[in-house]
């Protein structure tokens, strides 16, 4: 039987997912694709996790499409590109759909981070890299655009020159300098360690208010300023509903500490 390409991990509030292909440097192909999608939809679908962490096995986080491996069958490719309802395809679902998640999503990134790996971690909602790891937006090498949905977190994390340089040119840098680009959140030489540091606050809050905080700042990245002070009253109209925000009010006036139920919200 082959090994799952995805493992998951479930640690108290804590879900790790791993990409599991470490003798290809973690690198995707469809069935990787499949399986990151099929793991997503699962912990949806789980209102008592709170964060998922996103990891690789072995010397790289993922050095991006294993091009040898995701085309052998042309046909199941094509099927791929084709967009669904929502106007992606799955090649861009795999890394948007962590955006969709009602809980905060943190890649956490060593070795490799290249194209498809880069688009993936820049789908989560923080990334925690190593100093030394290689971060490159690789598909200029191939002649390609990226097209994995990373298009547009780039926008909205980096200057648009920034951007442009580094997808026409496919240049490597660190994971320091991708700190300093804005493509990182933050790099450590324990970066799973400052990323569970994190968890460890977020966790502390309604996980309902992180929910609906997380759709609030996707939703109005790019929409109107009048559409997103009517999904602010909409959400906190919500929030003063919610069981958790009950907790958290009488925790924070007897000064104690809350401890909440499972997520209603998202």
């Amino acid at each position: 039987m082959t090994e799952s390409r995805v493992l998951t991990e479930i640690d108290g509030p804590i879900a790790y997912v791993t990409l599991n292909r470490p003798d290809k440097l973690n690198g995707v192909d469809l069935d990787t694709i499949d399986e990151l999608i099929a793991t997503a939809t699962a912990l949806k679908a789980d209102r008592d996790i709170r964060a998922i962490v996103l990891r690789g096995n072995g010397r790289s986080f993922c050095a991006g499409l294993d091009f040898g491996s995701a085309f052998e069958d042309k046909k199941r490719v094509a099927r791929f590109f084709l967009a669904g309802p929502r106007s992606v395809n799955r090649f861009q679902k795999v890394n948007q759909i962590w955006r969709e998640l009602p809980v905060p999503v943190i890649a956490v990134v060593h070795g490799h981070c290249y194209g498809a790996g880069v688009q993936l971690a820049v789908g989560a909602d923080f990334r925690f890299t190593t100093p030394d790891a290689t971060w490159s937006i690789l598909e200029a090498k191939w002649g390609l655009v990226p097209d994995m949905s990373g298009t547009v977190p780039f926008g909205e994390l980096m200057k648009a020159d920034v951007a442009m340089r580094l997808a026409m040119t496919g240049e490597s840098i660190s994971g320091e300098r991708a700190v300093e680009l804005g493509l990182a959140t933050e790099a450590s030489d324990d970066p799973l360690a400052a990323a569970l540091a994190l968890v460890d606050r977020i966790v502390e809050r309604s996980p309902d208010s992180v929910a609906a905080t997380k759709r609030l700042m996707y939703a109005t990245r790019r929409g109107s300023v009048r559409s997103a002070y009517r999904l602010e009253r909409k959400l906190q109209a919500i929030m003063f509903k919610a069981r958790n925000t009950a907790i958290a009010r009488k925790a924070g006036t007897a000064k104690e500490t809350p401890v909440f139920g499972p997520r209603s919200f998202g």
